[in-house]
């Protein structure tokens, strides 16, 4: 079967995707996800706060999945759940797999919106037993949600923003949480959310605090945690621990495709069209910048989706697009953009050579070690383009102006972003 685009992915990202490409007249889209249900982690969430950038009001999460998966069906897209795409090939060839059988799709364009994960216990490293009772967040919201146990008194590794999510969750199936635990010497979320935790359910964050040993045979009995700055140890009696955070793009299926992986944020690599190396491959959303919030990566969905409609409308030549000058792995056209420490990494990571604004006309950025005041600097073969003022904050986004973009010479050499004090 030939089509348009193949969207790889049914959470906000790929959803809203879907809904812009119709909207921008693309005929035949197709949206493939691994899950019986669309909507992507929101579905799981039963606590509200979805929905205010993209949507413009405020919805749960079951809430704000319905609705994005309502409106792709509406417009035309042809929404494909349980569906596996297990391989897909340099000429956008896609293999889909599901209880129906195997089909073989050829796509004009292809969308990768396969979001992130977060690393569970064994890729932590965290000595002890192998209970049952030790989950990730994602892991957490779909037992709760089908009603498999009870999560009884709970500890919460990490002090993000989604580890607020998973104290609403516990709290929501009748849990007591005792309290968060961060190695960082300061929570990483919002003061108002930690605040507002300790002023609702005396809900105490342990800084400088790591997990350092899991006890129990069966189910989960207690775990060891070690302060870092004294290097006393306490035990703490709980049934369910809960890593959040700590995230990693789902990037299987673009690995195995030939597409250049950034080894900042291990999704893909991509320019400020959200093109991949592979030419005709987008990316959008977590996968290309883990973790923002449902409706950040909504936004990258249809930023990609009127870059990948403004592809389809180029002439095609004999040896395919005039644009598809590249190969599969090969690195992408456009300016590449580097970070030099504690800058961790940087999306988009290349202008694009229209000089094309990345979504929101803005660049999101992590940093690494201790929160502190710095100067962002960006420079173009030693000519200064732009410079900010902004806190770094491990685990927390920074996001900078795209509007230096206008400065940046095409056949000049790589653009490079500093933090200096």
């Amino acid at each position: 079967m030939t089509i348009d685009v193949l969207v790889i992915g049914a959470g906000p990202t790929g959803l809203a995707a879907a809904v812009e490409l119709r909207r921008q007249g693309v005929e035949k889209v197709v949206i493939a996800d691994r899950e019986p249900e669309a909507g992507g982690v929101p579905r799981h969430c039963v606590h509200t706060g979805f929905g205010l950038r993209d949507l413009h009001r405020v919805l749960s999460g079951p809430a704000y999945a319905s609705a994005y998966s309502e409106a792709a069906v509406t417009v035309g897209a042809d929404l494909r759940r349980g569906t596996t795409v297990t391989q897909l090939a340099g000429d956008l060839q896609a293999t889909l797999t599901s209880p129906a059988g195997i089909e073989q799709v050829r796509a004009r364009a292809v969308l990768l919106a396969t979001g992130c994960r977060e690393r569970p216990r064994s890729a932590r490293l965290i000595p002890g037993d192998r209970p049952t009772g030790v989950l990730t967040t994602g892991e957490l919201q779909q037992r709760i949600l089908l009603g498999e146990r009870r999560p009884g008194r709970a500890l919460i590794v990490g002090a993000e923003h989604v580890s607020f999510s998973a104290i609403l969750t516990l709290v929501h199936a009748g849990s007591r949480v005792t309290a968060l635990v961060t190695a960082e010497p300061r929570h990483q979320s919002y003061a108002a959310f930690r605040l507002g935790a300790l002023a609702r359910w005396r809900l105490p964050v342990w800084t400088s605090t790591q997990v350092t040993r899991i006890i129990g045979r069966d189910t989960l009995e207690s775990v060891e945690v070690t302060h870092l700055g004294t290097g006393s140890v306490r035990r703490i009696e709980c049934e369910t621990l809960v890593f959040t955070g700590d995230w990693i793009a789902d990037h299987e299926l673009a690995r195995t495709a030939g597409i250049a992986i950034s080894a900042g944020t291990a999704g893909p690599v991509v320019d400020t069209a959200l093109q991949t190396s592979v030419p005709g491959v987008f990316a959008a959303g977590n996968l290309i910048h883990p973790a923002e919030t449902a409706d950040v990566a909504a936004l990258s969905g249809r930023h990609a989706a009127r870059q990948i409609a403004s592809f389809l409308r180029q002439p095609v030549v004999a040896g395919g697009r005039v644009e598809a000058t590249r190969t599969a792995g090969s690195a992408l056209a456009g300016v590449p953009i580097d970070v030099v420490a504690p800058l961790a990494w940087i999306a988009p990571n290349a202008v694009n050579p229209g000089r094309t604004l990345p979504p929101r006309d803005r660049f999101v950025l992590r940093s690494e070690g201790p929160r502190r005041i710095a100067t962002l600097e960006v420079r173009q073969d030693g000519r200064l383009l732009a410079a900010r003022r902004i806190r770094l904050m491990p685990a927390r986004s920074i996001t900078l102006s795209a509007g230096w973009i206008a400065d940046v010479d095409p056949a000049g050499g790589p653009i490079q972003v500093t933090a200096a004090r």
